[in-house]
């Protein structure tokens, strides 16, 4: 599901696998309707990391919001939602580990970071990161 407002898109995803490619593909194509390809990779990239967190963790729709730079705000907001209220933690990862390096990712490609609860009586949380815009 797609919601476009000016400045706004947002999409809900069913928590299966297919959140992740489909995630992908909706956030890279807004991004190139408002001209922003350039950020369409980490962008991508950094979505893919907190939707598989929140299928490894939560159960219930995913939500991705995107906030277009404006006269107001310098950066791309990009935020991921799921109905689990707990907070993701960043984990030392052993070399040989498979995961836990989404949020260290995350934390090293993005300008700011942070998590919030999601609106109220949800009961559940949103990670979200800013993104410098190219040039």
């Amino acid at each position: 599901m797609l919601h476009t407002e000016g400045d706004c898109a947002e999409w809900a995803f069913p928590a299966d696998p297919s959140a992740v490619r489909r995630a992908r593909a909706a956030v890279r194509s807004q991004l190139a309707t408002w001209g922003l390809e350039e950020l369409g990779d980490v962008t991508t990239l950094l979505v893919s990391e907190l939707v598989t967190n929140s299928l490894r963790y939560a159960s219930g729709p995913i939500g991705v919001r995107l906030l277009r730079p404006c006269a107001r705000r310098d950066a791309l907001l990009v935020e991921v939602s799921d109905p689990l209220p707990d907070p993701p933690r960043a984990r030392a990862a052993a070399p040989d580990d498979e995961g836990g390096r989404g949020l260290q990712l995350v934390a090293g490609a993005s300008r700011r970071w942070g998590t919030k609860p999601s609106g109220p009586g949800t009961g559940g949380k949103t990670v979200w990161f800013e993104l410098a815009l190219p040039g």
